[in-house]
């Protein structure tokens, strides 16, 4: 039995060090990115009046990382993850803590909400090379599981204390916690996490960053496992994106239209954790197009009258078809060049940052001339054409490397 099909358990993947030091040091940055958001956002719409101001401190962030994505994804090979992961937190924490020591204009806070969102690519694509580099097989798509899981509590509770906090503290006081949280994760990071080695390279990063990009889309397989984990993400949350103005319009109160947008990320940790405990990872692998069907299936019920109760329950089974992440992870891992795998990790992040973007702008163009039910149920529906674009899931060998650079041998594979 190979390393791929050995089946891993939670506990093991948790007794790693480094992978248990850098999901820690995650999980509170991410927490407390969310808090600082929140706190943007209240100030920006409390300053001006303005619900699109307000909701650009949300969105902002990832307009720049298809960019630094693609031009500076080299970095993260090109760079010791510890460092890149250590400079990104202190950036980002003095960045926060600066706003909420003075109160700049409205324009200086989106400016510098862009200038950090320009580092998720990076944190994100360095994470993903320690994971991979780590975590071994089966070890290594359950450890994918875990954070993505880890993630979604993160997001969630940052987004239940960032109110509390702003109310009870104040937007400048919350931004303080914010900041101290995310500089703690460096702190954390700095003395927990292996010094490991950067992979060898020379030239130009941009060079490298354009080459190696083109490289991955220009290679079959990496191309359609990086759209098969951008695209259904992208449709689902353009129609998550509408739930607050559906629910209004359909006359639920505000409390209602809270507990459709939890219902989601609550069905994507359920369904990640029953795919990754209880189904074998070849199995994994062969019901991906199920899952991804099963994340637009439920949406079309929402064109309907129904109480509150089943619009979130069709929203739990949607968010468990998130889970076909799982059947992807471990071939992505295998098909990717070893000496470029932060950045393929780097474009992979950008890329599923930019679609998430771009999905609320597009269904939201269609909520504007279809009743906004209906614009929910066509994401649904082109969800599940999805699936049947992505019926198989790719393996193959890995994409060539750079001329002039040897591959790794099958003995280093990990």
């Amino acid at each position: 039995m190979s390393v791929h099909d050995t089946r891993a358990t939670f506990a093991h993947v948790l007794t790693r060090p480094v992978f248990r030091e850098l999901l820690a040091t995650r999980v509170i940055a991410i927490a407390a990115d969310v808090l600082r958001t929140v706190a943007l956002s209240t100030t920006i719409f409390t300053t001006t009046g303005s619900p699109l101001l307000a909701a650009l401190a949300f969105g902002l962030a990832f307009v720049p990382q298809a960019f630094t994505g693609v031009l500076f994804g080299a970095l993260t090979d090109r760079v010791r993850p510890r460092t890149l992961i250590v400079g990104s937190y202190l950036v980002s924490g003095t960045a926060t803590g600066l706003l909420g020591l003075v109160t700049p204009p409205t324009w200086v806070v989106l400016t510098v909400i862009t200038l950090i969102g320009c580092l998720g690519p990076a944190l994100n694509g360095t994470s993903g090379r320690l994971v991979a580099d780590v975590l071994d097989g089966d070890a290594y798509v359950l450890g994918r599981s875990v954070m993505s899981m880890a993630m979604s509590f993160a997001q969630l509770g940052g987004l239940a204390v960032g109110g509390l906090a702003v109310a009870a503290f104040g937007v400048p006081d919350a931004l303080m916690i914010s900041a101290a949280a995310v500089l703690g994760s460096g702190v954390v990071a700095r003395l927990l996490l292996p010094d490991l080695p950067a992979a060898p390279g020379d030239g130009n990063v941009v060079r490298q960053g354009l080459t190696g990009t083109r490289q991955l889309l220009a290679d079959r397989t990496t191309r359609t496992l990086l759209l098969a984990q951008w695209l259904p993400p992208a449709f689902v949350v353009g129609a998550e994106s509408l739930l607050v103005s559906y629910a209004l319009d359909r006359g639920f109160t505000t409390g209602a239209a809270g507990l459709m947008l939890a219902a989601l990320p609550v069905g994507m940790i359920v369904g990640e954790f029953l795919v990754a405990r209880f189904l074998a990872p070849a199995t994994r692998q062969r019901v991906v197009p199920a899952l991804i069907a099963l994340l637009g299936l439920p949406l079309p019920g929402l064109a309907f009258d129904l109480p509150v109760a089943a619009c979130c329950a069709l929203l739990v089974v949607s968010g468990a078809g998130f889970a076909y992440g799982l059947g992807i992870a471990a071939p992505f891992r295998d098909a990717v060049p070893e000496e470029r795998r932060g950045q393929s990790f780097t474009v992979l992040s950008a890329g599923l940052m930019t679609a998430q973007g771009l999905g609320p702008a597009v269904w939201g163009a269609v909520a504007e001339v279809v009743p906004i039910g209906h614009a929910i149920a066509a994401a649904g529906v082109v969800t599940v054409l999805t699936a049947v674009v992505f019926r198989s899931v790719p393996a193959g060998p890995r994409v060539s490397p750079p001329p002039g650079r040897p591959g790794p041998s099958p003995a280093t594979r990990g």
